[in-house]
């Protein structure tokens, strides 16, 4: 099947490689790396730390395959936001696209750009957040947010020139992460596991229990308690296994997308899923979980290499963070500026935004989200970000997955090249399980996930001042 592109058209130059490393690239940033230790601090054992991680990969696989559904009905860029004006209106949409511009999406690179910055000052020490470079008072600028900037900035450059030349950065830099993830989960099995320390962290695997920082003990959880932990602890683990939506947004160029994004979703979803289990386990392996949850900023991938590797692993981990975080950067940049496109041709954003430059890429839009998520890096609280992320993306994937229900009725005979699978039981989980994760949050940390809630409402009073008349 030849696809031709008119001018001013995205050119379709992505095969279902390059969708599923976009997939891949985009999900795995730094929180594998790092948020285990919050995990096991909210929870206290082996078999809740991974049974977190394995329910996060679960409900984000059943949310790819709906979504697949959903692609295959509108193969076009803008992804998430073309289906909820599909299956709702276009207040919803604007509430997504105004929510993903100034939180989801711009949040999100500069929460990775600051995990980039972090570790790339293990291998240049200057750089780190304490090396301060403008004291204001209130304000401090410090080396590892000029880093955050300087990385988006080049990243932005990139794709600026082509979907060519970020193609092919994002598989190289995947393939690299993959590989070298492999590589430190199967070192870390054969060179540093322990049975006395694999045996310890799984006595007692269900006994739930929640560390104190401030007393540095273990207190006993349940009911309440242990579902806030929960709830808490998935911040971490959905975070991580975010961003793989990033696909959709592209669907203008990708080669077959009615067949391609749904398979991108999958099989990128899945092999993410499948890491990041076995990473855990690999932890479980290496590391006491008293350690895993007392890790030093964290890092408790360094801790598993210093183990695994000795005094070197801490620099192997830093470059394979920032490796990753780079690779991530790159597929939220690329995928991001597409929905501000789409938005800008409905009339619903900054009209340039609409453009294409000679490269065949929305350069404007490109520098629009650039500007924007490096004035977030200036703010540099990663938690804060993570919180403010979260609760709008659920809500958000909790809208489009239950717009498949609505699209079932509002157009039967619609060509679907690919049905959602598990449908309608595998879709409804997802909703039951992220409205439970929505309701807790709100609940336990409305001074972060209310703010998010808030930025979103108050794109209502802009939809309506800004959108054109008809």
């Amino acid at each position: 099947m030849i696809e031709n592109n008119q001018p001013g058209d995205f050119k379709r130059e992505l095969g279902l490689l390059d969708g599923t490393m976009l997939v891949v690239g985009s999900m795995i940033g730094s929180g594998i790396f790092i948020v285990s230790a919050d995990i096991a601090r909210q929870v206290g054992s082996a078999g809740w730390l991974t049974l977190i991680w394995l329910i996060s990969g679960l409900i984000t696989m059943i949310a790819a395959v709906s979504y697949g559904e959903l692609s295959a009905m509108f193969p076009k860029a803008g992804g998430q936001y073309v289906y909820l004006k599909e299956a709702y209106n276009k207040l919803i949409a604007f509430l997504y696209g105004w929510s993903f511009f100034s939180v989801i999406q711009t949040g999100t690179i500069a929460a990775v750009g600051v995990g980039f910055s972090k570790f790339s000052a293990y291998l240049i020490p200057s750089l780190s957040d304490e090396n301060i470079l403008l004291d204001l008072g209130s304000f401090k600028l410090n080396a590892a947010q000029i880093v955050s900037i300087v990385t988006i900035v080049l990243l932005t450059y990139v794709n600026s020139r082509g979907v060519k030349n970020s193609k092919t950065l994002q598989t190289v830099l995947t393939v690299i992460k993959i590989l070298s993830l492999f590589g430190l989960i199967i070192f870390g099995f054969l060179l540093a596991a322990k049975a006395e320390v694999w045996n310890a962290n799984w006595s007692d695997a269900w006994n739930t229990r929640s560390f104190n920082t401030e007393t540095g003990s273990w207190l006993p959880i349940g009911g309440t308690a242990l579902l806030t932990g929960i709830s808490a602890a998935m911040v971490g683990s959905l975070f991580s296994s975010d961003a793989w939506n990033g696909v959709t947004f592209i669907a203008g160029e990708i080669k077959n997308p009615k067949r391609n994004v749904g398979l991108s979703l999958f099989l990128g979803t899945f092999i993410v899923t499948i890491i990041y289990v076995l990473t855990n386990l690999m932890y479980l392996a290496v590391i006491p979980l008293d350690e895993i949850a007392t890790a030093k900023s964290d890092r408790v991938a360094v801790v598993a290499s210093q183990y695994t590797f000795g005094d070197i692993g801490t620099i192997i981990i830093a470059v394979m963070i920032m490796i990753s975080t780079f690779a991530c950067n790159n597929g939220l940049i690329m995928a991001g500026a597409r929905v501000y496109y789409t938005m800008a041709k409905d009339g619903l954003f900054l009209k340039k935004a609409a453009n294409l430059n000679s490269a065949s890429v929305p350069e404007w839009a490109l520098w629009v989200q650039c500007v924007w998520a490096s004035v977030l890096c200036l703010t540099g609280k990663y938690g804060d970000l993570l919180d403010f992320v979260i609760i709008i993306v659920l809500i958000f994937y909790i809208l489009t997955i239950y717009g498949i229900f609505i699209l079932r009725k509002k157009m039967p005979e619609a060509e679907r090249p690919y049905k959602a699978f598990g449908y309608p039981f595998l879709p409804l989980v997802y909703i039951v399980i992220a409205s439970a994760v929505c309701i807790s949050l709100l609940i336990t940390k409305f001074s972060t996930c209310g703010w998010g809630v808030l930025i979103m409402l108050t794109g209502i009073p802009i939809y309506y001042a800004t959108k054109p008349k008809e």
